[in-house]
C-alpha cells in the first residue's frame, strides 16, 4: 500500500519533518498541498517534489485564514485524503524563568492551530467517509521533560484531542494518528523559544545525533498505512520512554466502541 494518487496536506512543510514527508509522499505518487510561512522555502520543497504541489502559505495561528485556505485546498485536490499537522515550535527554558507570553505562543502554535485546521478539514472528510488526520506530537507529548513545560502541555493536549476525535470518527471511516517522534535531525532546537520568547539559536547534541528525517518519515508513513493509532518514532532511551507510556490498543478499542454503542445519542437525549 502507498499514498499514490492521494492528496496530502502538510503544515510546517518548508523544512525538517514536513519537507521530508513531502518528498516521501511525492515519491509514492501523492499530490501535495504544502503550507507554512516561508513561501520561497515551500516553493523549493515543491520543486524537490517534482512541482506536483499546491503551495498554500498561511499563518497557522490566523484562524480567520484557515477557512479560505481549506476551501482552496479542497477545490484544488477534490478532497483531502491525509492531513498532517506538523507545524510547531519547541521550548528550552525552566518554568520558573519563563514568561507567560511563551506559554501563550506555544499553546497557540502547537495546540490551538492544529485543532483549528483539523476542525476546518473534518467536515469534508466526514462527508466523504474517508481520510486520515496525523498529529506530529513528540515523546515530550508522552513524558514530561524538563525545560519544555509549555511544549509538553501543548503536545499532551493535542494527543488528548486526537484520541477523543478518533473515538468519534473511527466508525465513520476516518483514521486519526498520534505520532511521537524522539530526537530527529532538524532545526527544532535552534528555533525553540527561550524564557523571554527569543529563539534559542543553538542545537542540542541529541538532535544533531538524532534520526535522519527521511528515515523517520518512512517509519511514520508505513505505520499510517498499517492503520496504527499511536506511532512512536524514536531510539534508545526516548523509545523506551515512549513505549512505557503507550496507550494499550485494548483501551483505544474500548473508548472507540462507545460511539458504536450509541454513546453520543444517549448523551444528547440526556441533555434534552
Amino acid at each position: 500500500m502507498t499514498f499514490a494518487g492521494q492528496a496530502a496536506w502538510i503544515t510546517g512543510a518548508s523544512s525538517g519533518i514536513g519537507a521530508a514527508l513531502a518528498r516521501a509522499l511525492a515519491g509514492q505518487g501523492a499530490r501535495l498541498i504544502l503550507s507554512g510561512r516561508n513561501v520561497a522555502a515551500l516553493e523549493a520543497v515543491a520543486a524537490d517534489c517534482g512541482g506536483k504541489a499546491l503551495v498554500l502559505p498561511f499563518e497557522t495561528t490566523d484562524h480567520a485564514a484557515i477557512g479560505p485556505a481549506t476551501e482552496q485546498a479542497v477545490a484544488w485536490s477534490g478532497g483531502i485524503d491525509l492531513l498532517v499537522n506538523n507545524a510547531g515550535i519547541s521550548q528550552r527554558s525552566l518554568a520558573v524563568d519563563t514568561a507567560m507570553s511563551v506559554y501563550d505562543r506555544i499553546i497557540a502554535v502547537d495546540l490551538l492551530a492544529p485543532i483549528a485546521l483539523t476542525q476546518a478539514v473534518l467536515p469534508h472528510m466526514v462527508a466523504r467517509g474517508s481520510g486520515r488526520i496525523a498529529m506530529i506530537s513528540s515523546i515530550a507529548g508522552k513524558v514530561g521533560v524538563p525545560m519544555r513545560t509549555a511544549y509538553c502541555a501543548a503536545k499532551f493536549g493535542i494527543a488528548g484531542y486526537a484520541d477523543a476525535l478518533r473515538a468519534e470518527v473511527d466508525h465513520l471511516g476516518l483514521n486519526v494518528h498520534n505520532i511521537y517522534p524522539g530526537s530527529v535531525r532538524t532545526q527544532v532546537s535552534r528555533n525553540a523559544l527561550t524564557a523571554d520568547g527569543s529563539a534559542r539559536g543553538v542545537s542540542d547534541t541529541a538532535i544533531d545525533n538524532g534520526i535522519d528525517p527521511d528515515v523517520a518519515v518512512a517509519q511514520m508513513l508505513a505505520a499510517m498505512l498499517n492503520d496504527e493509532r499511536e506511532i512512536i518514532v524514536a531510539e534508545g532511551a526516548e523509545k523506551a520512554m515512549g513505549e512505557a507510556r503507550r496507550t494499550p490498543d485494548a483501551l483505544l478499542d474500548q473508548i472507540g466502541g462507545f460511539m458504536k454503542a450509541g454513546y453520543a445519542q444517549r448523551m444528547n437525549e440526556g441533555a434534552q
